[in-house]
């Protein structure tokens, strides 16, 4: 018995479309990150990138559970003296919720070049229109 080790060129990739309406972040930053890495493919191979693409639309639309909205902060350094910023989730996703989504799925990859390629296939949306008709995207439903 041979273990099987997928090769770079041979990964055929899908693209996915996912809605974030009422989903927690966290657990759709879970399933959207696994799905980006190849975990849910039985050809996974952990030092190479079989993901497939996922479009995330409705972002606008996602759900933090229990007090997060107020209590949690997204924390970021400008590389100034003194320059650690915070904004609020409140704020955050009623201003930049693609920008919440993307960092969250961001923080569940790997922290390397295959992380940073793994990324690059995440497509993120506020609103339900996306500009990626022309690869026709599955829906996925993922609760």
């Amino acid at each position: 018995m041979k273990t099987y080790m997928a090769k770079p060129a041979q990964v055929e990739r899908k693209w996915y479309v996912v809605d974030a309406t009422g989903v927690p972040l966290g657990r759709l930053a879970s399933k959207v990150a696994a799905i980006l890495r190849g975990k849910n493919k039985p050809t996974f191979t952990p030092n190479v990138d079989t993901g497939d693409f996922v479009i995330v639309v409705n972002t606008d639309k996602v759900a933090l559970t229990g007090k997060k909205l107020d209590d949690k902060y997204y924390r970021y350094h400008t590389g100034y003296i003194g320059g650690l910023k915070e904004v609020s989730y409140k704020k955050m996703i009623a201003e930049k919720s693609d920008v919440a989504v993307y960092e969250a799925v961001r923080g569940m990859l790997p922290k390397n070049s295959l992380g940073r390629d793994m990324i690059k296939k995440l497509k993120v949306f506020k609103g339900a229109k996306h500009n990626h008709e022309a690869q026709q995207p599955v829906e996925l439903k993922l609760f």
